[in-house]
């Protein structure tokens, strides 16, 4: 099975996809399809995660990061520990998934208009083409205070 038959599937750029849920039969063709990291934000907890994930991923020679994202109560440190971890695979075929591609799609927005590669336009119609974080509590908060630090220059 191939990674973009995965929920939500989105190419972003040729080393870098996102989706929601990914199943343990894809999970185990990664390495394959020339992926080295896995960035996983679902915790573990949730009823779509595939338990023994990182095992699946690791078994690949893949590295697997994962950042467990509270969807009910995202935090800036949750964003903080996914720009650092980008950060340093930034250069390796990446893919970041979620349950549904929502925790991911607004951290990886973020991310980009924080590194001055997205306009706030186009962070907005990747989230956007997804979902409405605007209908979640928690996420217009911690987007806005985000966007602000990104508009001031902050880290």
């Amino acid at each position: 099975m191939d990674i973009e038959a995965a929920y939500n599937f989105r190419r972003v750029t040729a080393k870098l996809t996102t989706s929601g849920r990914v199943s343990e039969d894809v999970l185990k063709t990664l390495a394959a399809q020339g992926y080295e990291v896995v960035v996983n934000l679902l915790p573990d907890s949730s009823q779509h995660a595939v338990p023994g994930e990182r095992e699946i991923v690791e078994s690949q020679g893949l590295e697997y990061i994962h950042i467990p994202v509270d969807f009910n109560q995202p935090t800036r440190v949750d964003f903080e520990r996914f720009s650092e971890a980008l950060d340093r695979v930034l250069d390796k075929c990446i893919h970041v998934h979620c349950a549904a591609n929502w925790r991911v799609s607004a951290f990886y927005s973020l991310y980009e208009v924080r590194r001055a590669q997205w306009t706030i336009g186009q962070a907005t119609e990747f989230m956007h083409s997804l979902w409405k974080p605007a209908d979640h509590p928690g996420w217009p908060e911690l987007i806005d205070e985000i966007l602000g630090s990104a508009k001031q220059g902050e880290p």
